[in-house]
């Protein structure tokens, strides 16, 4: 199953220039949507992307980026 990323670009912890780029890295071949995740609570705290269905959070970019790897690592074992 192709690895499906989504990210809100307007959550205030976002940054979608630098988010994209990083998970291009992790699955080039992967579908990226970018828009409203209904997930603002968290969003305005904490850095967020929906990988397959499923919220990951993480307080920095670069933390939710590794959580991300060790999340697709598992599924894939």
């Amino acid at each position: 199953m192709p690895t499906e990323f989504r990210v809100c670009d307007e959550c205030k912890m976002i940054n979608i220039k630098s988010m994209v780029p990083l998970l291009k890295e992790i699955d080039p071949q992967a579908t990226i949507e970018m828009g409203c995740q209904s997930y603002c609570g968290i969003g305005f705290k904490k850095h967020f992307a929906v990988v397959n269905g499923r919220y990951i959070t993480a307080p920095t970019e670069q933390q939710l980026i590794e959580k991300i790897k060790k999340h697709l690592a598992r599924k894939t074992i």
